[in-house]
C-alpha cells in the first residue's frame, strides 16, 4: 500500500498517522471491495463461459444445418458430445489453475522480491481446492520461507542498509557552530 502513503503524504497527512491509517483502511477494505485477485478469477471464467457458449450455438446451428442420414448425423452428435466434454475437462483444469495462482499470488504478496519467481516455486500438484481454501499451500510456504529465505523480504524492524534520512529513532549529532563553519568552508571568524 505504497501508493496510498505517498497519496496521503501529498495530502499533507503527518508520517506518525500514516501507518495508523493504511492500518485501518486494509482492515475495512475488505469488507467494501473485491480482491483484484478474486476479480481477475471471476473474469477470466466469464471470459471462458461465453467462449463455451458461443462454440455450443455453433455446433447447435451446425447440427440444424445438418442433412442426411440418421448415422451421419448420430455419428457428428457423438463428436461434438466428445469435444464438449474435452472442452469442459479443460475448463475445469484452467480453472483450478487460475484458483491456485489466485492464491499463490494473495499468500505472496508483498512479503517477495519477485512474485512471479517464488509463484513458481509452489508444487500445484500438492495443492488440492477444497471449497475456498487450498490445502498445503501454508505448509509449502513455511518450507520455501525457511529454504530460500533471500526470496522473502525482511521485517520492516530491522534497520535496512543503506542511508537513513530522519526516523533512526536515534538523538542526532550535536553540532556546534565551528564545526558548521569548517564544514561550509566559512573559517573565517568574525
Amino acid at each position: 500500500m505504497e501508493w496510498l502513503k505517498e497519496l496521503l503524504k501529498k495530502a499533507g497527512i503527518e508520517d506518525s498517522k500514516l501507518d495508523q491509517i493504511v492500518g485501518d483502511i486494509n482492515k475495512t477494505l475488505p469488507e467494501h471491495f473485491v480482491p483484484k485477485a478474486r476479480y481477475n478469477e471471476v473474469a477470466e471464467a466469464k471470459k471462458k463461459l461465453e467462449t463455451d457458449v458461443a462454440e455450443r450455438d455453433k455446433q447447435l446451428d451446425e447440427l440444424k444445418k445438418a442433412t442426411g442420414a440418421s448415422e451421419e448425423l448420430r455419428a457428428q452428435i457423438q463428436k461434438l458430445q466428445d469435444e464438449n466434454r474435452q472442452a469442459k475437462e479443460k475448463y475445469e483444469t484452467d480453472l483450478k489453475n487460475l484458483k491456485l495462482s489466485s492464491a499463490i499470488k494473495a499468500a505472496i504478496a508483498g512479503k517477495v522480491h519477485d512474485e512471479d519467481l517464488v509463484a513458481g516455486l509452489f508444487d500445484r500438484e500438492k495443492l488440492v481446492l477444497d471449497g475456498d481454501k487450498v490445502v498445503g499451500l501454508e505448509e509449502q510456504l513455511k518450507s520455501l520461507q525457511e529454504s530460500k529465505a533471500f526470496l522473502f523480504k525482511s521485517d520492516d524492524s530491522q534497520p535496512k542498509p543503506g542511508f537513513h534520512i530522519g526516523g533512526g529513532g536515534g538523538q542526532p549529532p550535536k553540532v556546534d557552530n565551528d564545526q558548521l563553519a569548517a564544514i561550509f568552508g566559512n573559517t573565517e571568524q568574525k
